[in-house]
């Protein structure tokens, strides 16, 4: 049998499994119950965040004939076909190797035609800010007069690439990237379903490094699982992705706020050892004093986004500094920063 990776596996097929786009989601579903869906939809934000995720629910509600408004039934065989990527009439299309003006042409061919089976023929044109200026002006008519059979979904990481004179036609959708306490919540549960035993700690490692990603998240959580086994331990995490351990910089800090040289001199020797990037390490250390004074000026845990034992640890080190302290410290590490 085919392993099927995390990502995949676990990609969501309702909108109710889409997490942290639920402004997203829920105006998609408002849009069904009031039957005031658009022709064209311009999803944008970050890699892995559910954009074209998302694009294939609403595809599939667009034409499930079962299911209820806004709601897939994923049984129906259009939604079947839809999420197997075997649909006739839902085409995905990836806008940086299809980007010229003869693939749009082909396209604007095409749409002439009904759906074979399905309510609408979908086009979903994933990183759309790629084509070229003469493939979007050739789009451009299709968008101002587009067939009542047509429906496109549109997918960015750079929307400011994308001509006015598309984004004027479509509805406009901004994803955000995911908090670090939902990544975590949601590797949590898939780590429940495979079996597999890993600390919250090991969790929020990985999650950090994903940078709010759900997709880099979980395929994090399967290289590291691919080398360990069901049973993962915090050290194998920060060995195998070549991560700092957040210990490490509390470590740091502490002996910075204590003027502590020879552990200072301890921790670039540990730094250089594992064969950590000292840029990296230096902006990590900048992000923890500005994460410090953060939670002296605005105790607002919403301003913090890690999990509860890292913020406690974080403020028992700042309530001990006090502000002017932390507040010089950061003020030389911007200043070091460029030499």
């Amino acid at each position: 049998m085919v392993y099927e990776v995390l990502a995949r596996k676990w990609r969501p097929q309702v909108f109710a499994d889409v997490i942290g786009q639920e402004h997203v989601a829920q105006t998609l579903i408002n849009a069904f119950k009031s039957d005031r869906l658009a022709h064209a939809y311009l999803f944008s934000g970050p890699r892995g965040v559910g954009k074209t995720s998302v694009a294939r629910i609403l595809a599939k509600a667009m034409n499930c004939k079962q299911g209820e408004p806004g709601i897939p039934c994923n049984r129906c065989p259009s939604c079947v076909e839809i999420t197997q990527g075997s649909s006739v009439d839902v085409q995905e299309i990836d806008g940086a190797s299809n980007r010229g003006i003869d693939e749009i042409r082909e396209l604007r061919e095409n749409i002439r035609y009904m759906p074979s089976s399905s309510a609408f023929r979908v086009y979903i044109i994933d990183e759309v800010h790629m084509l070229t200026l003469p493939a979007f002006n050739a789009l451009l008519k299709t968008l101002e007069e587009p067939p009542p059979h047509v429906k496109f979904i549109f997918a960015t990481t750079e929307p400011h690439k994308v001509p006015v004179t598309i984004l004027s036609r479509c509805q406009k959708f901004d994803f955000k990237r995911i908090p670090l306490g939902m990544i975590v919540k949601h590797l949590e549960r898939i780590a429940l379903e495979e079996g597999i035993e890993i600390t919250k700690t090991g969790l929020a490692l990985i999650g950090r490094e994903a940078e709010g990603s759900m997709r880099d998240a979980e395929s994090l959580l399967d290289q590291v699982i691919s080398y360990t086994g069901s049973k993962v331990e915090d050290r194998h995490i920060t060995d195998i992705l070549g991560i700092i351990d957040r210990s490490l910089i509390f470590d740091t800090s502490r002996a910075l706020l204590d003027g502590s040289v020879p552990k200072c001199m301890q921790i670039v020797e540990q730094i250089y050892t594992y064969g950590y990037d000292l840029k990296e390490f230096y902006r990590d250390l900048m992000d923890q004093f500005r994460n410090l004074l953060v939670s002296l000026l605005a105790p607002d845990d919403a301003l913090l986004d890690m999990i509860d034992s890292d913020r406690e640890e974080l403020k028992a080190q700042a309530n001990q500094a006090g502000p002017e302290k932390l507040q010089h410290v950061l003020n030389l590490l911007i200043a070091r920063e460029e030499n």
